[in-house]
Order: C-alpha cells, then structure tokens, then sequence
C-alpha cells in the first residue's frame, strides 16, 4: 500500500525525471525502475534508476584493513554530494567499519548501499582469525542489522554457486575472481564444502529485504578483471543465475538491480547490455567502469569513463565510479573528485546521446554562455566551477581565454558578423 511519504517521493522523482506519475509507478511495477530507499530513512534527495531515467552514479567509500579513519571518509562523503553523486555505498572491510557505516548513514542525504558479507568476513577475522568461520546465520544476522540501521540497498553475491563454480574452474582465466566479495564466498565454500549461503538462504534475504524496503544489488561475483576474460561462460552462466534470483524476489514484491562486469573491451560492452537485459527481465543495469583497457594504471577513471559513455548509451543504468587510484591503493579525497567528475561526464554524454532533454538544454546553455564569452555562466553549469575558474583567470584575461586571446575565433566571427549583418 502507498503512504503518504512514497507519494511525496514519487512526485519528486516524477517531477526530477519529467516523467509522468503513471510511468513512474508502471515502470516500478515492471521492475525496470527501483527507488532505493530504506523504510526506516529519511533523506533529502532520493533518486530512482532504470529505464527511461537519467543515468545515475554511484561513488564507493570505505576504510580498507589496513587504514580506516573515520573523518577521511566523512570528507570523502562531503566531496560526494557536492560534485553530484546519487548514490554513495560503503565498502568498508577495517576492523571500525560499524562506525564508518553509521557515520555515513547519519550524513548522507542521499541513498546508502553496503555489501553485508565484508562486515560477516571482518567479524569473522576479529574473533575467530579466518573468514571461514563465517555462518549462514551470521551473515544473515548481519543482513537484518544492516537493514535496521536503514541501508538502502544491499551488494548481495548470490549468482556464484555450486553450479557456476564448477563452469568458473573449467574457464581457466587469466584473472579468476577480482570481486572481493566473490573471492571471499569462494574461499568459505572451497573450505566448508557447503553452498554459498547467500544463493542458499535467498528466500530469507528476500524477506528482510521486502521488511524493510530495501533494494537488492545483486552482485557479479564472476565478473572479468581482465579484457581478455570478459563475457566468458562463467560471467554469463552466473548472469542466467542472477535472471532467475531476479524473478523471485519480484514475486515477493522485492526491487532489483543487477550489477555488471568491471573489464570489457568496447566492441563486447553493447552485447553485456542486451545480454543483462534479456537475461535479467529489464532489471535496472549497474555497472563497474567499465575499463576498457587494462593498462591505464593511474588513470583507470579515464579508461572506466570511457567504457561507462559507451555503456550508458547502450541502456546502462547505473555507473559505479572508478578512481585514479583504482587497482593501485584506498582513493584520497581528491581521487574520489577526480573519479567522480570522470563518471559524471560519462553519464552525462550518455543521456545526450539517449535523447535526454535536460542534458541537452544544458550543453545548449553553455554553449550559449560560450558564444558571449559569459565566462561565469560557464562556470556555474561546468562539473568543477573551481577548477574551470582557475585555469581560466591564471593569466588574467577577462573577455577572452589565453589560448587565442586576440585572435579568439568567437569574438572575431562575432565582430565580422555584427558588421556583415547590419
């Protein structure tokens, strides 16, 4: 039943998207749209993703095991909302991660994802000494927990079981598994010779999730850290897995968005999106990058941008950011602007290119600004203001930039055309 709070909701979305009411709700129906939002959380800018939407992005956070302080997080947070992140997820695997969550729980005032089976292995390591003492009643003790806390929506690596193990070991990759997740539900299974427990006890993740409203994200546990390993059969094997996990928690009323590799090259990423779509019934796309090389160490951001352009215009939903420091060390602030700003250019050129109206009025407006040398104007709709006011006022021009500075094309054809037009 709608409350009164979901229809406030709606209409926002609604009116953000300039998308009708009866869409909206259609499509949330349908499971091509999902709200991520938590039944126990109140936030100021809740955001809907999926079809027919703006492309969103998500930004990653989190203390690793060996650094974890709780103010560079909340800064990392604060660079977030203020360069235009929709979603943030934490991803903290440092023995304070309880704190980090909270922390960012109580200052985002946009939608918070996690990935509960870090906090179960973390847990496991602090008093037990191995990740394998993990139990399927502790990871789902800590679903509930996190739920309670009003995480929006869960990371859930459901789609690597038995079945999918067995084609994964045969495919002799290059990279194997680069999902941390992924690799530490494999090293609990190949130690107690058990079933992953979150593909096992689904039905109670669903429960807890239906309770609370949360969105499940269900993760790629066999997704490709290599070019050479992408849309292998175990990546598409766990993809079927994933199609069939999304039409069970439909029936129970549970949205879901299904997360996509991290490693393609640009010739394979529009068949991951027809691929994922077909597979997974429509289901709201979230993908990693991708990169579309492996060898841009230092600059993955550029290289995950651009497989992220591609990929949005293709029907990708949802980008997960990608650092410059990504497969090097933990982000710093500054890495977490840097990656940002990459991934909000992308999704950006992904709505132009999808036909959006509001990215197209935008570039319009500044391209009007630039015409008229309306230097502030240009500034105020750019991604990074500050960063374009610097390189612009370091040498001192006003009217014009330095590159040209007298011999500025605009402002001779516009003199030219003054005349000729009088």
């Amino acid at each position: 039943m709608e409350t009164e709070k979901d229809l406030s909701i709606l209409k926002k979305i609604a009116q953000e998207e300039e998308i009708s009411l009866a869409l909206l709700r259609e499509r949330i129906k349908k499971g091509t749209v999902v709200i991520p939002l938590n039944k126990k959380r109140k936030i100021n800018r809740p955001c809907a993703i999926g079809e027919g939407l703006r492309v969103k992005v998500n930004v990653n956070l989190g203390s690793s095991w060996g650094y974890s302080r709780v103010d560079i997080e909340l800064k990392k947070l604060e660079i977030s909302i203020k360069y235009g992140a929709d979603t943030v997820m934490d991803l903290s695997i440092g023995r304070n991660l309880e704190k980090v969550r909270k922390t960012i729980l109580d200052n985002s005032p946009i939608p918070v994802g996690t990935v509960p089976i870090y906090e179960a292995a973390v847990e496991a390591m602090i008093k037990k000494g191995d990740i394998t003492y993990m139990t399927p009643q502790s990871i789902i003790n800590i679903i509930e927990k996190q739920a309670k806390e009003g995480v929006d929506f869960f990371t859930i690596h459901c789609g690597l079981n038995k079945k999918t193990l067995e084609t994964f070991l045969k495919q002799k990759r290059i990279l194997d598994i680069v999902s941390r997740g992924g690799a530490i539900l494999l090293n609990w299974m190949s130690s107690t010779k058990k079933e992953n427990p979150l593909y096992e006890y689904f039905d109670e993740i669903i429960e807890i999730a239906k309770d609370y409203g949360i969105v499940l994200s269900l993760g790629d546990s066999l997704r490709p850290g290599s070019i050479l390993d992408a849309t292998d059969r175990a990546q598409i094997d766990e993809l079927i897995i994933l199609g069939e996990l999304t039409q069970k928690a439909r029936e129970k009323g549970v949205q879901v968005i299904i997360e996509g590799p991290g490693h393609v090259s640009l010739d394979q990423i529009e068949a991951n999106i027809i691929a994922e779509k077909k597979l997974c019934h429509g289901a709201p796309f979230y993908v990693l990058g991708p990169l579309v090389t492996d060898i841009a160490l230092g600059y993955d951001h550029i290289a995950g941008a651009i497989g992220a352009a591609y990929a949005a215009y293709c029907g990708a939903d949802f980008l997960c950011y990608v650092t410059p420091s990504e497969h090097l060390s933990l982000p710093t602030v500054e890495d977490v602007k840097e990656g940002l700003i990459a991934f909000k250019i992308a999704a950006h050129a992904g709505d132009l290119a999808r036909g959006n109206k509001k990215a197209y009025l935008k570039d319009k407006k500044i391209s009007l600004a630039r015409k008229y040398r309306a230097w502030e104007k240009q500034f105020e709709i750019s991604f990074d203001p500050e960063k374009a006011k610097f390189y612009h006022r370091r040498t001192g021009l006003k009217d014009v930039c330095s590159m040209c500075s007298k011999f500025c094309s605009i402002k001779m054809v516009d003199k030219c055309l003054n005349f000729l037009l009088k």
